[in-house]
C-alpha cells in the first residue's frame, strides 16, 4: 500500500503495519518519515529495536535469522534494515519476498532506502514489500509546492505567517528542505510575535539555497528571469565552474535548435521531442520555451553559448558570468539592450 509523507500521520495514529518501506531521494522527508514509524512504534509497545545496515558482503539469511531470534527484554521489536544507495541482488531480492510473504509475529520492519528507479519498483522483491506492507517514497518537492510546505510547517509550529514571509523564507532556503526545516526552528525560538512578518524572517534566516545548474536552464525555459539571475548568483556563490553551466545551457539550447527547425518545416512539436528523446517531465519546459522563441532566436543564442565557451577558454575577451546571465534572461525572453549584448 502507499502511502505520501503528509499522509503517513493520520495512517499511523489509526494502525501499525507489520512492514514499512521508506524509500526516495528527500533526506528531511525520509528521515521524518522513519521518525514518525519508530515513535509510532514505541508508542504501541515496541520498546526493543534492532538495525541491520546493508553493505559489501551483507548476508541476507541475517535478516530472517534476527527476525525469528527471541527477544530477551522486549515482547514486541522494531527492526530496522538500512539499505542506503545499495541493490539487494539476486539473494535479497529473494529474502525481502519471503519475509514479505511470512512475517515475523510481534515484530514491526522499517526498511529504509535512497533512490529507487522505476525499474527497481517494478521488481517481484519491491512488489511483494508494497503488497505485504506500506510504502513511503519521499521526493524533492516540485517549485510549486514549496510555499505550501513552508506554510503548513509553520503554522504547525504555531507561528502564522504573512504571505510574503512564506515567499521569502522560500527564496531563501529554496531546494534544501533540511535547511527549511532548521530556519523554521530557528524562527520559532526568536520570533517574537505568533505573527510572523517579513521582517521577522530577514533578521533571523540565513540564505541557504541550494541549485544545480540544471535549475538554472530550466527557469530559462520557464521564463523565469528574476529566478535566472537568483540561480546563478547562488551557483556562483557555491563556487560551481562557469564551464558547466554553459554546457548545461548549451546542450538545452542544442535541443531547441533541432525543435523549432522541425516545427517551422511541418513536424508536430510532439513527434519532434519523441525524437530528440525528451524526458516526459521536461517535455512542458521546452514547449513553453518554443512558444516564445523562433528558430532564428534559438541559433543566436547557441552562438552566444560558443562565445561564452570561448570567453571561459581566455580566447575571447569578456566576463562569463555576465555572458551566462545574459544568456539565460535571453532565454528566459528578456529582451537585452544593445549593449548588453
Amino acid at each position: 500500500m502507499r502511502v505520501r509523507p503528509d499522509q503517513l500521520a493520520a495512517h499511523l495514529r489509526k494502525t501499525l503495519a507489520s512492514l514499512y518501506l521508506v524509500f526516495g531521494d528527500e533526506p528531511l522527508q525520509s528521515q521524518e518519515a522513519a521518525d514518525a514509524i519508530r515513535a509510532a512504534a514505541r508508542e504501541r509497545g515496541y520498546d526493543e529495536r534492532d538495525c541491520l545496515t546493508v553493505e559489501t558482503g551483507f548476508d541476507w539469511a541475517t535478516l530472517r535469522q534476527q527476525a525469528a531470534s527471541q527477544s530477551l527484554f522486549a515482547s514486541r521489536r522494531l527492526l530496522e534494515l538500512r539499505m542506503g544507495n545499495a541493490k539487494p541482488g539476486d539473494a535479497g531480492a529473494k529474502a525481502l519476498s519471503d519475509y514479505a510473504t511470512r512475517p515475523a509475529d510481534d515484530t514491526v520492519l522499517l526498511i529504509t532506502a535512497g533512490k529507487l528507479d522505476w525499474q527497481t519498483q517494478k521488481g517481484r522483491w519491491f512488489g511483494a514489500l508494497d503488497s505485504a506492507g506500506v510504502v513511503i517514497q519521499t521526493a524533492p518537492l516540485e517549485p510549486g509546492q514549496l510555499a505550501g510546505w513552508i506554510e503548513r510547517r509553520l503554522r504547525s509550529r504555531g507561528l502564522q505567517p504573512a504571505p510574503d514571509a512564506v515567499t521569502l523564507l522560500g527564496e531563501r532556503v529554496e531546494g534544501n528542505l533540511l535547511a527549511a526545516a532548521q530556519e523554521i526552528e530557528k524562527l520559532v525560538l526568536l520570533a517574537e510575535s505568533r505573527e510572523l512578518t517579513v521582517e521577522a524572517v530577514l533578521a533571523a534566516v540565513g540564505d541557504s539555497a541550494r541549485y544545480s545548474i540544471y535549475d538554472f536552464v530550466d527557469a530559462a525555459l520557464l521564463g523565469k528571469p528574476e529566478r535566472v539571475a537568483r540561480i546563478l548568483d547562488g551557483l556562483r556563490g557555491e563556487g560551481v565552474e562557469p564551464v558547466l553551466i554553459n554546457w548545461a545551457l548549451h546542450q538545452e539550447v542544442r535541443r531547441l535548435v533541432a525543435l523549432a527547425f522541425a516545427r517551422d518545416h511541418g513536424q508536430a512539436l510532439e513527434a519532434a521531442l519523441n525524437e530528440q528523446k525528451v524526458w516526459e517531465k521536461r517535455k512542458p519546459l521546452l514547449r513553453q520555451a518554443l512558444q516564445r522563441l523562433t528558430l532564428g532566436n534559438c541559433r543566436q543564442l547557441l552562438g552566444a553559448c560558443s562565445r561564452t565557451d570561448r570567453m571561459i577558454k581566455g580566447v575571447e575577451p569578456g566576463s562569463p558570468w555576465d555572458a551566462l546571465r545574459a544568456n539565460g534572461l535571453r532565454l528566459a525572453g528578456v529582451e537585452l539592450l544593445p549593449e548588453e549584448r
